[in-house]
């Protein structure tokens, strides 16, 4: 039995992969032909108004040369692995290609389905950007008056359905137990849902937003197989998978970049991912380089209207400021994969050890 389940984790991820890579070529030719990049440099208007000196300095070049909606691959690559292994069941009833199929209405429906509503709100805001249009200068949809605002009502509506329909309204937390949070819990699914999509801004460097999904999900698909959660198990190494096919082209020097059809799909879908596990507990360790990018940035604006303009870093998020430095870009990329390892081995034995 234990055999058949690594199977349907490992056979949907492989294909997830391949179809990814068969798929790249063709979407990058596409972005390349119709040169679907940003017009311009730079980061204006997106929280605190103001210009992005440094960062026009160190990516003016690339910023406005290299194409967006790099993300497609990821989240087309699971769509089509996803409809391939349900074809393959209907087709060949009673057989191994049923018993592959990984969509499940108890497991895999609504994360599934969070990656499509985050990909298609990600890809409205991409096109908007490279035909610079939108809420702001630079174009694409007002991070806080629109995308904010929908992340956060999809996490609402999500977590009415964890509460209402799947009875959930407490988190588990490792050695100590389930603390109740009763109808907060609503209210909180959406907190962590937009906490963990602003971790987003980590899509900053060429290959550093591939290698830590692929790592992150990954680690929740270990936390799902020993939970006997075989279906999400399977679904969340798919989503590696076809993440890491993405990264194959993202490398130094990137072919395109995942922007926001990638980054809101990722971020929307993990969140769902940690609470069906029952260990969004353990969401900051395995995914701590994504608050540590994203509260960099938060804590560079809170300095800069607190301290009359005085910066922590010399750019957020955290990872510009390591280049601003001097570190190489490469550098920076695989330092941030190695702690993400390290940071999802932590995560998953404190998830597994936690619960024993």
């Amino acid at each position: 039995m234990i055999i058949l389940d690594v199977a349907k984790i490992f056979i949907p991820t492989i294909a997830a992969f391949s179809i990814g890579m068969i798929l790249a070529p063709f979407i990058i030719d596409f972005l390349y032909a119709h040169k679907l990049w940003k017009k311009k440099s730079g980061n204006k208007g997106s929280i605190t108004g103001g210009g992005t000196p440094i960062f026009d300095k160190l990516h003016k070049e690339k910023d406005t040369g290299t194409p967006r909606m790099g993300g497609v691959v990821v989240w087309f690559s699971v769509v089509l692995t996803v409809i391939l292994f349900v074809l393959t069941g209907l087709l060949f009833p009673e057989t191994l290609g049923e018993k592959l199929n990984f969509l499940s209405r108890n497991q895999t429906w609504i994360p599934f389905v969070t990656l499509i509503v985050g990909a298609v709100l990600g890809l409205i805001d991409d096109i908007l950007v490279v035909s610079d249009r939108g809420g702001y200068v630079g174009g694409g949809l007002s991070l806080l008056k629109v995308r904010v605002p929908v992340v956060a009502f999809v996490g609402l509506l999500i977590g009415a359905w964890f509460f209402y329909k799947l009875g959930v309204d407490s988190i588990s937390i490792p050695f100590n137990g389930d603390i109740s949070l009763g109808l907060l819990f609503i209210p909180f699914f959406s907190l962590v849902m937009v906490a963990v999509f602003s971790g987003g801004v980590i899509d900053g460097l060429d290959g550093l937003s591939g290698g830590v999904f692929a790592s992150i999900f990954f680690s929740y698909a270990i936390i799902a197989f020993f939970q006997n959660q075989i279906d999400l198990a399977a679904f969340s190494a798919v989503v590696a998978g076809a993440t890491l096919a993405f990264l194959w082209f993202n490398i130094p020097p990137a072919r395109f970049y995942m922007t926001e059809t990638g980054m809101i799909a990722l971020t929307m879908c993990l969140t769902v991912v940690a609470f069906l596990t029952e260990q969004v507990a353990v969401l900051p360790i395995i995914a701590f380089p994504l608050f540590l990018s994203s509260g960099s940035v938060i804590i560079q604006v809170l300095s800069k209207k607190l301290r009359k303009g005085k910066k922590v870093f010399l750019v957020a998020p955290i990872h510009h400021h390591f280049e601003a430095l001097g570190w190489p870009s490469y550098k920076v990329t695989m330092r941030f994969w190695i702690v993400t390892i390290i940071c999802s081995i932590f995560g998953v034995v404190t998830a597994l050890v936690g619960t024993l």
